[in-house]
């Protein structure tokens, strides 16, 4: 017989109980009290819900908390990625650097030719010095017509200074030319210079449809200007006066200037190609007009965007 059954026949309280016969088995020891075994049965079954609670409440808290073991393990230093990546740059040697840092412009080393070459550059980093700085579009003296210079004060400290200045301010943008309203100062008076260096920075083929040969310094007090043919030319420009931005500009293809040396004397120039461009963008100056005020509108860009291709309709570079 079972330990069960002898505990329930042992109790008192069963005696009214009807048995069943496995509760008379031959040979057994007093029938033990089935309430006991109820009770035991009960207890076991409690402990076992018991613990399947337990367990499902444990398995309710560890879902609970698996968010924030996740996050902790997320913000753990080593599973973080590194912010800063610190590499080692390449230096380039001399050889391969600008030769000219003036040159230098806003975008890197491999920027359009055009841009380093072009019309007026005034692209490279400004510097600190006692020098006047370039007037921008919108100052009234860009606008307005410049007065004529007085051939007797041509000699004077104060013209010669503003010439001096003039070409300074002019080289160390770098650009091709500039007038006395481009520092503010509202005379007649032009500077202008393009270099075997300047013309270097862009492609042969661009300087050759452009015309393009190297001159000396000008200076040319009070000059005026007159077309000697009616042939015409579409190329970019630009002005150090509306820095960073080029437009297509009609120009004549061959000019005459004719004014006063920075000496006090008569000259006269007979231009052509590149240079009789450089002449006209300077005197249009001088009557407060700028090359935006004559470009082809739908032409005008940023120098990032030089290489783009023309909108349709536009005119293409070239003499016509």
């Amino acid at each position: 017989m079972g330990f069960s059954q002898s505990l329930i026949k042992a109790h008192p309280a069963c005696s009214d109980h009807k048995h069943s016969p496995m509760d008379f088995q031959p040979n057994s020891s007093p029938a033990p009290l089935k309430p006991l075994l109820m009770s035991l049965i009960l207890l076991a079954v409690g402990v076992q819900r018991s613990s399947s609670y337990h367990m499902e409440s444990l398995h309710r808290c560890s879902l609970r908390l698996l968010p924030i073991s996740l996050a902790e393990k997320c913000f753990k230093p080593t599973a973080l990625p590194p912010i800063f990546r610190f590499t080692r740059m390449l230096v380039p040697k001399p050889e391969f650097m600008n030769p000219n840092p003036h040159f230098t412009t806003r975008k890197s080393l491999s920027s359009s030719h055009t841009a380093k070459a072009g019309w007026l550059l005034g692209m490279g980093e400004k510097k600190k010095t006692n020098l006047p700085d370039i007037v921008k579009a919108g100052d009234p003296v860009l606008h307005e017509p410049a007065r004529e210079v007085d051939p007797k004060e041509i000699g004077s400290e104060r013209i010669q200074k503003i010439i001096d200045d003039m070409v300074k301010v002019m080289r160390m943008a770098p650009g091709v030319g500039l007038a006395a309203p481009q520092i503010g100062i509202p005379l007649r008076i032009i500077v202008l210079e393009d270099t075997a260096e300047y013309i270097g920075y862009a492609p042969k083929n661009e300087t050759k449809a452009q015309d393009r040969r190297p001159f000396d310094l000008l200076v040319i007090v009070n000059p005026k200007l007159k077309k000697k043919s009616n042939r015409t030319a579409f190329f970019f420009e630009g002005c150090l006066s509306v820095d960073g931005f080029r437009a297509i500009v009609e120009r004549h293809l061959d000019v005459e200037v004719e004014g006063l040396s920075r000496d006090g004397q008569p000259i006269k120039v007979d231009a052509s190609g590149w240079q009789a461009r450089i002449l006209q963008h300077e005197c249009d100056h001088l009557e407060g007009t700028l090359y935006v005020d004559k470009m082809v509108p739908r032409t005008f860009r940023t120098v990032e965007n030089l290489d783009l291709p023309l909108a349709e309709g536009c005119p293409k570079p070239g003499s016509r």
